[in-house]
């Protein structure tokens, strides 16, 4: 009776202790522990409530006040029926406590782990996304089975030696990066559940992990493992149902037959990071004892001699994903796995060699099929007739790159719950049918790109609602830019460059939530309308290459646009003065090249604080370059080409970071949205405890619109695309009427890749500094009036491929052949009297540079001193050679002579 009382005395429920003790004057012993057993069925006890309750108060984050908020409030005392807390049924012992997300938010912190002493029947502890940095202490906890630290920030795995029980550990996704450290965990030998995917962990695979003979899960993706894939592994783990060794940097070789033995297998995946892994399915022979329900093997030299699809998945059967995507696999599609697999509800094989046509057997439904990928292979001939009748529930169909042809099938209009269709890059020709503009109400993002579809698109009765992306660019479209497109009141993208579209831009366009817009290469004519006023959205707007006039309307809003090309078009005047207000915080490429601008560059040109790309070529500016420009600090691209420039050129131009550390920061980003889309495939549970869902990760883009710049470098115009505008710079001063010496400072941009000052008025001689130019691969100099010698010292820019000086009038010695420069021919010099050696036939006289001496700048801008002195001596070396000459030939003279 009295150990009832001091048990109960622990029990939280109100007035419980009392009413005993009441009651208990009036029944007997037998009478009172049968009522303490019924008020002792409805609370928890008092020391893992007060524990709760210290928890509660070390997670409290005055940023999420809703943590825990239901513990100990109200008028529930019983912690049993808190939220995140389990109670074993016949102990009232706290046994689950699910404090995922409890302090999500904050600066990263410690747990000290003498709060979960009064737990001492916790079998299941959840502490994921909870910002933690470590545990103070050591975490002991006898009983506990299940321990979930995924999605925080530990460095160092922690201490758990003492925890013989635990069977499940899930460190995924925080900072571990040591593989040495697994001490920690390599005497945990009765673990049957291990992830420790997504960190940073380098070197070999663990030799321990040989000791977790019961392992049943091992995910160790998203690490940088490197070195072979143990042989012994495997075949020592037999009890393994899930493996993923992806996105690491294994090499080496690795044989499928080391896994015939696991019988229990249901998912494998291995995604290559870095292409080193061989992968072998067919030697030695081998029959697999498992069935697969997950097979993910992408990025390998598969059986590298022969690039055959594994044999293996002949047998298989129960497969819901596949993923053989960049393999280099040849043969012909292999539908067999489709037919084999009847719930399969993922296929990829893209970015192999696969050729032959895509056939389906008669009257085939494949109803789970949700995701299907064939892109960039040889796949060629007509889609089937009724493939929208085969796969009725696809989420995504992707046959982009490939070389299909013919007609798209009406059927691909019953596919109601399609989100993704790419069709791009092919030979698809006539027109789209109606019903796949009406019956995909679903659709998101359609991608018609690079075919030879025409004709009108999008009636006006399409049934497109929920259409995020269209891209129609590269097919021979043409008419006004449809109606239909006014409907899709959710897009965000809108390509339609390089068609036949004429007419006006509508005015309805400008409702659109459009992010990016591209118009570029058709045959659109006036102005740019209006209603773009009420576009505060965009980003991304390519009109180029229309015949668009008046310019930009003074209203529009491009307070959020960041690249803006406007060139090939009619537009002319000055730039408007309104620019400067509107695209200073934003802007990254200007492009209005090949125009009618006129006027002078303004000098608020440097309001355009982030720009990077600056081209102005082409058009009819005048005037000085204004100082203003050198106050552009991340420009990587300036074009001035072409227009009627004159004055000198700013020294301080060398202030500017032209290729200068430009990382890749997202400024060339024109991804409108990005990310996975995970199709949840199976679950896989630990004695209905705790559950892990396979998911297969799908990258999804709808925004291929990559930034696209044009510049000319190495004597022809280029185009850089993407990441690849991080590493290219260059300026182009070329075709205008610029005057004075090349200022020595323009030797200080050191990273610069492309500078073309040619064609213009430009004198004295080029600077010595020019060597410091050491990543520059073309240098254009030609048709200006520079003097004096060749710097010698050029010979150490071992990237240059294009140099020319060619009509100036340099003199003395060329360049030693040595290096780059002994690539370069006699077109790099020619139009140079006084030049001589190698490669020109002028050959330099007793070895000796012929150059006068270099005269001195005081001052760098002094245009009459530089004139008289790179011509004076030359001149005065013809007129005695002149007088002497004649002294010699004439009879009269030599007469007085010899008087």
């Amino acid at each position: 009776m009295i150990i009832a009382q001091q048990q109960l005395q622990h029990r939280v429920v109100p007035n419980v202790v009392d009413d005993i003790k009441r009651e208990g004057v009036f029944c007997n012993e037998k009478q009172q522990l049968r009522l303490f057993q019924s008020y002792g069925s409805l609370g928890c006890l008092e020391d893992e409530r007060a524990g709760l309750m210290k928890l509660k108060e070390a997670f409290h984050n005055p940023a999420r006040s809703t943590a825990l908020h239901s513990w100990g409030g109200g008028e529930e005392r019983d912690c049993c029926k808190w939220e995140k807390v389990v109670c074993d049924n016949a102990t009232k012992r706290v046994s689950q406590l699910s404090l995922s997300q409890a302090r999500y938010f904050g600066n990263r912190w410690f747990l000290d782990t003498s709060l979960f002493l009064p737990f001492q029947e916790l079998q299941s502890l959840s502490l994921a996304n909870d910002a933690l940095a470590g545990f103070k202490g050591v975490l002991n906890l006898n009983k506990l089975e299940v321990l979930d630290l995924r999605s925080n920030s530990f460095t160092e795995i922690p201490s758990l030696d003492v925890m013989q029980s635990l069977r499940s550990l899930n460190l995924g996704g925080n900072d571990l990066n040591n593989s040495h450290r697994f001490k920690g965990l390599c005497k945990l030998v009765n673990l049957q559940e291990l992830d420790l995917s997504n960190n940073g962990f380098e070197g070999n695979l663990p030799s321990c992990l040989m000791n977790f003979t019961s392992l049943r899960l091992l995910e160790l993706s998203q690490n940088r493992f490197e070195g072979a894939i143990p042989s012994t592994l495997f075949p020592i783990l037999k009890s393994l149902e899930y493996v993923s060794l992806s996105h690491n940097f294994f090499e080496g070789s690795f044989s499928f037959s080391s896994l015939a033995n696991n019988s229990n297998l249901e998912v494998f995946e291995l995604v290559s990071d870095n292409n080193g892994l061989k992968v072998e399915t067919e030697n030695p022979p081998w029959t697999p004892l498992f069935q697969l329900k997950v097979f993910r093997l992408s990025n390998c030299k598969l059986n590298d001699k022969t690039r055959v699809l594994p044999s293996f998945l002949l047998n298989q059967f129960q497969l819901r994903a596949i993923d053989l995507s960049h393999n280099s696999i040849s043969g012909t599609v292999p539908m067999w796995l489709v037919a084999n697999n009847t719930r399969l509800e993922f296929l990829n094989l893209a970015n192999n060699s696969l050729k032959g046509t895509l056939t389906l057997h008669l009257n085939s439904t494949h109803l789970d099929m949700l995701w299907f990928d064939v892109s960039s292979n040889y796949i060629q001939g007509e889609l089937p007739p009724l493939i929208g009748y085969a796969f009725p529930n696809l989420i995504t169909l992707n046959m982009s790159s490939n070389l299909f042809q013919g007609s798209i099938p009406p059927s691909l209009g019953d596919l109601r719950v399609l989100d993704i269709l790419d069709l791009s890059n092919n030979n698809f020709s006539g027109q789209l049918p109606e019903h796949l503009v009406t019956g995909c109400v679903s659709l998101g993002i359609l991608k018609l790109s690079n075919n030879s579809l025409q004709g009108q698109f999008l009636p006006s009765k399409s049934n497109l609602t929920k259409l995020s992306a269209l891209f129609l660019d590269s097919n021979v479209f043409s008419g006004e830019i449809p109606l239909g497109i006014m409907n899709c009141s959710e897009l965000w993208l809108l390509d339609l460059s390089d068609n036949l579209f004429s007419g006006k831009i509508p005015d309805w366009i400008g409702d659109l939530p459009l992010v990016s817009l591209a118009l570029s290469k058709n045959a659109l004519e006036g102005p740019i309308p209006s209603v773009f006023c009420k576009s505060n959205e965009l980003s991304f707007l390519d009109l180029s290459w229309n015949n668009l006039s008046d310019g930009v309307p003074p209203c529009v809003n491009l307070s959020s646009l960041r690249f803006v090309h406007l060139q090939g078009n009619e537009f002319s005047g000055p730039l408007p003065s309104f620019l400067s207000s509107l695209l200073a915080s934003s802007l990254v490429t200007f492009d209005v090249r090949d125009n009618k601008l006129s006027g002078k560059i303004p000098g608020w040109i440097n309001s355009f604080s982030n720009l990077r790309v600056l081209l102005l070529g082409g058009n009819s500016f005048e005037g000085p370059i204004p100082f203003q420009l050198c106050d552009l600090r991340n420009i990587s691209m300036i074009d001035l080409s072409s227009n009627e420039l004159s004055g000198s050129i700013p020294s301080c131009l060398h202030g500017i970071k032209v290729g200068n550390e430009k990382a890749f920061d997202d400024t060339f980003g024109t991804e409108i949205y990005g990310g996975y889309m995970f199709l949840r495939l199976l679950s896989y549970s630990y004695e209905n405890q705790i559950s892990v869902d396979q998911y297969v990760p799908v990258p999804i883009s709808i925004s291929d619109i990559e930034e696209e710049v044009e510049f000319i470098t190495k004597s022809r115009s280029e185009t850089y695309k993407g990441n690849v505008l991080y590493f290219m710079s260059g300026i182009d001063l070329s075709w205008n009427k610029l005057t004075g010496p090349i200022p020595f400072e323009i030797g200080y941009l050191s990273d610069i890749h492309a500078l073309n000052l040619s064609h213009n008025h430009l004198t004295g001689p080029i600077p010595e500094s020019f060597s410091n130019l050491k990543q520059i691969e073309s240098l254009d100099l030609c048709h200006n009036s520079l003097s004096g010698q060749i710097p010698p010292k050029l010979v150490e820019l071992n990237y240059l491929s294009v140099f020319t000086v060619a009509y100036n009038n340099l003199s003395g010695r060329t360049p030693d052949r040595k290096a780059q420069f002994a690539t370069f021919d006699e077109h790099s010099y020619e139009g140079n009297s006084l030049l001589c050696g190698v490669p020109l036939e002028r050959r330099c006289i007793n070895n000796e540079d012929m150059s006068p001496p270099q005269p001195s700048y005081a001052v760098q801008d002094d245009t009459f001193k530089i004139a008289f002195l790179s011509t004076f001596w030359p001149t005065y070396a013809v007129a005695f050679v002149g007088i002497i000459v004649i002294l010699y030939y004439c009879p009269y003279h030599k007469h007085l002579i010899w008087m």
